[in-house]
């Protein structure tokens, strides 16, 4: 592996010049501008502070940029994840959240190498787009206190919303303003001026702007820390062992959606730069050591961001320095914006995570999957949008796969049976007597699975005329039966030679045909009458 990431850094910088340097310099700046208002949002919309935000974003930008699996990835903390820590925060503490970090990022380490990448692939769209919406609800009834200025009480997204109708639903109108007008500028900002002044930015100024203007009565963000080493950070000091297990669950809820956002970005953002390559592995590897860093700076667990990795190809990055750019402009922005950026009213933010929570929807695909009518994946995606809400990212997206298996399972083993009498015009031989031959013979077309679950449905459909004299068994289309399908396939063709009625079989293929073997099919069939083809069974006989 290590071999490997040097080889992909030696053809990442082959021909490198100041010119392109130039390149990674500005689009790195773009992506902080973006990055930003975004981090500052997340930090507190997970529970934590604006400060944790920036310093995830920070360390992400630096660490896991420079031991990404791809040029372009760019990570940071992401309204999914915030989702996800509110809870942990809720019920743990920050330093609950800081433990959490570093388990999962030392369950990503591991993944990665032990080249686990490929276990997104196991993951069903439906189930991804599920937990994607219901995490866009999780943020979105996560945001309600600070945009409307109100109080609740919970751990979960749920409790604090059924909170409302014992402690009552107060409304601050400046709070509420702030926020509307931060909606409604990332709204309608054009999209123009969108590759040279993020919305997100825009809005967070003008709405900071106005409340200093009117000396509006909103929260604030409060003092941001000059420094990467903030009083509140992972101390294993701080750690009661003996509760160390109930860390484990949440690390592995935080270590999953680390891999599926970060894969899932990076396999996305290689379609958009032509000529890419991504290494799914190096890509855990780099999240699980920058996860495993990040909590003793005081940050939130991070993954890749598609929003901040499509803004640095659209701006033109060239290599990974385009990520250590955007980090070194973010501290930046900590030491000389540190007073401007502990004005930020809170609800301002949360109008940032608001439009966030909207736009994570993939709504196109949404819109497909239900114009489409397949009901099992409409089920499958209701069910973990669903479970996610009222549980946890772990067991919706267990549920979603488990009910995208058994609809599978349910459609791949349904098993079709055909019967077809046997006429001159279905040959293009030369032997006009075949039918004559054949008289008052069936072809009957197995298709599908035969097994324990459907031989019942396998009998039913054999239903023939009392003056057959001839079956002919088609089963190419059956690719595997098991021992009860194949003793209930001899069973029926006993059956029919107790009538006397001539059995032949024709196109097994050569797993279904050495179980039939297996099963002493030739005391019942001898090996003469079968055949590869229906045509060849009729010519010869």
């Amino acid at each position: 592996m290590i071999t490997s990431f040097f080889k992909m850094l030696r053809n990442e910088f082959s021909g490198y010049s100041v010119a392109l340097l130039g390149r990674d310099f500005a689009a790195g700046v773009t992506v902080a501008a973006v990055a930003l208002p975004l981090a500052l949002a997340f930090g507190v919309g997970c529970g934590a502070d604006a400060a944790a935000g920036l310093i995830t974003a920070i360390i992400a930008g630096l660490v896991m940029s420079l031991l990404s699996g791809a040029s372009f990835q760019i990570s940071g903390p992401t309204g999914a994840m915030t989702a996800v820590l509110a809870l942990i925060v809720a019920r743990y503490g920050i330093q609950g959240v800081f433990i959490v970090c570093f388990l999962a990022g030392i369950i990503l380490l591991l993944l990665g190498l032990f080249k686990l990448g490929k276990l997104i692939s196991l993951i069903p769209s439906p189930v991804i787009a599920g937990f994607t919406s219901g995490i866009a609800i999780i943020i979105a009834l996560g945001q309600i206190d600070a945009l409307f200025g109100t109080v609740s009480s919970g751990h979960t997204a749920i409790t604090r919303l059924l909170s409302y109708f014992e402690l009552g639903f107060h409304v601050n109108f400046a709070s509420l303003g702030v926020g509307l007008l931060v909606m409604a500028i990332m709204i309608f900002w054009p999209k123009k001026l969108a590759q040279k002044a993020p919305s997100s930015l825009v809005a967070i100024v003008v709405a900071t702007a106005v409340s200093e203007f009117f000396a509006l009565d909103t929260a604030v963000v409060g003092a941001i820390p000059r420094t990467l080493f903030p009083e509140s950070r992972l101390s294993f000091s701080a750690v009661e062992w003996i509760s160390f297990v109930d860390f484990l669950s949440p690390a592995f809820t935080v270590a999953t959606l680390g891999m599926i956002e970060s894969l899932l970005c990076g396999a996305s953002a290689s379609q958009m730069v032509e000529g890419s390559s991504f290494d799914a592995d190096q890509e855990l590897v780099a999240q699980g050591v920058g996860n495993i860093l990040i909590p003793f700076f005081g940050g939130v667990p991070a993954t890749a961001a598609i929003a901040r990795t499509s803004v640095a190809i659209k701006s033109g990055c060239v290599t990974r320095l385009t990520g250590v750019f955007h980090a070194l402009g973010l501290l930046a922005s900590m030491f000389l914006l540190s007073d401007v950026m502990s004005r930020l009213p809170l609800s301002a933010l949360a109008g940032v995570l608001m439009m966030t929570a909207w736009r994570m929807n993939d709504w196109v695909a949404i819109k497909k999957l239900f114009n489409s009518k397949f009901k099992s994946a409409i089920v499958s995606f209701v069910a973990t949008m669903v479970c996610t809400v009222i549980f946890d990212l772990t067991v919706a997206i267990v549920i979603g796969i488990e009910l995208a298996i058994i609809f599978f399972v349910a459609k791949a083993v349904a098993i079709d049976v055909n019967l077809s009498k046997v006429t001159n015009d279905r040959l293009t031989s030369s032997e006009a007597n075949v039918e004559s031959k054949h008289n008052n013979a069936y072809v009957i077309y197995v298709t599908g699975v035969l097994f324990f679950s459907n031989v019942s449905v396998f009998k039913e459909k054999i239903s023939l005329p009392d003056d057959v004299s001839e079956v002919i068994f088609s089963l190419r289309g059956v690719p595997v039966i098991d021992f009860v399908g194949a003793q209930t396939f001899i069973d029926e063709v006993n059956r029919l030679r107790a009538k006397d009625i001539k059995v032949f079989v024709c196109g097994a293929q050569p797993r279904v045909k050495a179980t039939l073997e297996r099963c002493d099919v030739y005391s019942t069939v001898p090996e003469r009458c079968f055949f590869w083809s229906v045509d060849k069974a009729l010519l010869d006989q």
